[in-house]
């Protein structure tokens, strides 16, 4: 958002990547030249590669470069050509007429700025990883965040503080500790300036709560007194905004509460209203003369441009938010706690959803497995949950120990224990739904992408409580993901799992490649051959290694999908072959008879 109008990115299904809308006084219109996919790769997630300002916005396009697109006429002027570096979190600085980013390139990372006529300076260096720019709104204060390897973002991370000078350079650069932990045992995200006021959300006491921070010295850090909620999610990618100010003193904010975000507009005198009801979640909060948009996500509705007024809370949808089964009833997520169960286990939340086919019998159980793993599921619309709860099944979604939105130990409680606590609570909750009789608990599968394809496979080898398995390219060799993963996450497996040197026997254990032989019931696999994060090679050992040991793996393989799939058809067949799968091997013994017959 800017002065120049308001801009967003959204999908284009025919082309499978993001591209630029702005709102017109007609509405809601494609803004740009056509084609101009727009994405950043910046550690692999990107995140920021679009910023407005008010001679019209900078993105990055799908080549990692840097355009600027004028408002006046549409031209597009492309401000890099660094062809072996990346760029992302970009954030316009309308005082001097560039643009600041995230640059990465040969292993390495800096601030720069680049102008409209396309000189590139760099701000500053020496981190190995920056994040969430922040101007001043004089443009005298930068702040960033950075952090070291081996960490993650979410682990431990510093605010810093930088003077603009007349030329645009950087001087007085200087880190700022959280009070509580100068041995920078937190993290902070989302740096953000109001007025003057520099403001971060730090979980040093436990919690992403929002601070005010005095730049002098070590840092005074100030609490407004919000709630002990964590107020983000964990910082995956670059441009994350959960909070902003909106005038006079007032903020909005998210706030997640038991697995679903809420966002409230907050006074200067801390009077709090809760806004938008009906949404689960909430990303990218920017003001614009006067009006508040987010990105909003609900469960009966698709992904939302949301326009607030901060004064009377009421909101309207200026893109997006339709309904997407609008000649079927959806099935709504009931949220559900499951309890402790003595030791040192936590109560673990997550949503159930039931199916909308009637049956006499308790219904068969698919548990989602969340990728990540810090991450989390939210009560938004899912198509693949919808898909599952229309042909007879329940479905839950569980945010497991390590999940993020439940405070700094909940989401620390993974490390070294990846494999084990996140199966131990898949199992809590197939049990408690089960206890209750919402769903049959002789039929419960698994499933999971990607790192919760891992903890699915997991499952499988430590349990006999699943029916069946799904791993949609999963991880099946952690050492061999550790020896080709990325840059940002170079450090992220040792976390999960411990150094394999310290920890030999722990790393054998964890491998789902060497167990393959103790898997006893079915599972269906997906690998795209395309993918640069589980390698398809990981796939296909696993299931040779399984039918090595008897076992008859169903793997289904898509040549041009990479991690994740994008492409409809590819979507649909995996569904379908999935589907076919589970309902194969849901039938109880006298309908397999008449299956077989």
């Amino acid at each position: 958002m800017s002065t120049a109008g308001v801009y967003w990115l959204q999908t284009d299904p025919e082309r499978g990547c993001m591209v630029l809308w702005q709102l017109s006084e007609q509405g809601p219109v494609r803004f740009g030249p056509d084609p101009l996919g727009v994405r950043s790769r910046v550690n692999g997630y990107g995140g920021g590669a679009l910023a407005a300002c008010s001679t019209g916005v900078f993105v990055v396009a799908e080549d990692q470069q840097i355009r600027h697109v004028s408002q006046k006429d549409g031209q597009c002027t492309q401000l890099t050509d660094d062809p072996d570096a990346m760029y992302g979190g970009l954030v316009a600085d309308d005082t001097r007429q560039r643009v600041l980013a995230v640059r990465e390139c040969n292993n390495q990372q800096q601030l720069v700025a680049i102008t409209l006529e396309g000189e590139q300076r760099v701000l500053h260096s020496g981190q190995d990883f920056y994040s969430a720019p922040a101007l001043s709104d004089d443009g005298t204060r930068l702040a960033w965040v950075s952090w070291q390897q081996p960490d993650m973002p979410w682990i431990r991370s510093q605010l810093w503080l930088g003077e603009v000078s007349d030329d645009g350079a950087l001087a007085d650069c200087h880190s700022l500790n959280s009070p509580l932990n100068r041995s920078l045992q937190a993290s902070v995200q989302q740096p953000v300036f109001d007025g003057d006021r520099l403001w971060v959300l730090s979980d040093h006491e436990g919690w992403w709560q929002p601070w005010q921070v005095d730049g002098l010295g070590e840092g005074d850090w100030h609490s407004d007194g919000a709630p002990a909620r964590d107020h983000a999610n964990a910082p995956w990618q670059l441009g994350e905004s959960h909070h902003c100010p909106i005038g006079d003193g007032r903020w909005a904010r998210v706030r997640y509460c038991n697995g679903t975000g809420q966002l409230w507009l907050i006074s200067d005198g801390q009077e709090e209203r809760r806004v938008a009801t009906e949404y689960g979640d909430f990303r990218h909060l920017r003001t614009a003369e006067g009006t508040l948009y987010c990105v909003a996500r609900s469960a009966t509705r698709l992904d939302a441009i949301l326009a607030i007024d901060p004064v009377t809370g009421l909101e309207h949808i200026i893109a997006g938010g339709g309904d997407p089964m609008p000649q079927v009833r959806a099935a709504l997520p009931l949220d559900i706690e499951v309890p402790a169960s003595g030791g040192d286990s936590h109560p673990i939340q997550g949503f159930f959803y039931t199916p909308k086919q009637a049956s006499v019998d308790a219904p068969p159980l698919i548990l989602i497995a969340h990728g990540g793993p810090t991450s989390a599921a939210y009560p938004v619309f899912n198509p693949h949950v919808q898909y599952w709860c229309q042909r007879g099944f329940a479905v839950a979604e569980i945010n497991y120990r390590g999940s993020t939105g439940f405070g700094r130990a909940f989401r620390l409680a993974l490390e070294g224990r990846w494999g084990e606590i996140d199966v131990e609570d898949m199992e809590r909750a197939a049990d408690h739904l089960a206890s209750f009789g919402l769903v049959d608990g002789s039929r419960v599968f698994i499933q999971g992408r990607s790192s919760g394809g891992y903890t699915a496979l997991m499952a499988m080898i430590r349990s006999r409580r699943f029916r069946a398995g799904a791993s949609l390219f999963g991880v099946t060799d952690p050492l061999r993901l550790r020896a080709m993963t990325h840059r940002f996450e170079s450090g992220y497996l040792d976390w999960l799992l411990g150094h394999p040197d310290d920890h030999p026997r722990r790393w054998h254990e964890r491998t789902p490649l060497y167990h393959a032989d103790r898997i006893a019931a079915p599972m269906i696999f997906f690998q795209g051959g395309q993918d640069p994060v589980v390698v398809p090679e990981q796939t296909r050992a696993m299931v040779a290694a399984m039918k090595a040991a008897g076992g008859a793996p169903e793997l289904h393989w898509f040549d041009e999908e990479g991690h994740g799939f994008r492409k409809r058809a590819s979507q649909v067949g995996m569904l379908e072959w999935t589907f076919s799968f589970y309902r194969r091997h849901s039938q109880k013994a006298d309908e397999q008879a008449g299956y077989l017959s």
